[in-house]
């Protein structure tokens, strides 16, 4: 085996936990929406999930490991992917503002904080916000 072939594996691993962290969080209320559904597959697209993988994940997401963003800044990074990638998608109004709590809170931040978390991260991605602005913004938002 490569080099290169451990890369792609370790990658595509965490990609896969990625995924099924972002699975638990849906299934935290017991449900998949059709909307998050939709979302979860648009999403196993982008981060080149199999289907194969993608099913097994759906049947028994419990089974894959949580790869949790360690820093702040991490965690930061993957909510402006995320937050990114549901306002791109169709999903609007009471059904995205839940599936971006339940990432929010997914991803560590803190329950009582989300919404102001979510509304401010929303506003600074419809403003097209890079990182760096977004995550200078976020750290800052009780200045």
């Amino acid at each position: 085996m490569s080099f290169s072939d451990l890369f792609d594996s370790g990658f595509k691993k965490r990609n896969e936990s990625h995924f099924a962290s972002i699975v638990r969080v849906a299934m935290a209320d017991g449900i998949i929406t059709d909307e998050e559904k939709a979302f979860l597959d648009r999403l196993a697209r982008k981060l080149d999930i199999s289907e194969l993988d993608y099913n097994a994940i759906l049947k028994d997401y419990n089974s894959h490991p949580i790869n949790p963003p360690v820093s702040y800044d991490e965690r930061l990074e993957r909510l402006y992917d995320l937050v990114r990638m549901v306002l791109v998608d169709d999903i609007h109004g009471e059904p995205e503002d839940l599936l971006l709590k339940k990432i929010a809170v997914g991803l560590g931040f803190h329950a009582v904080n989300v919404k102001y978390i979510i509304d401010k991260a929303s506003t600074l991605i419809s403003n097209e916000a890079d990182l760096d602005t977004f995550v200078d913004a976020i750290k800052n938002m009780n200045r």
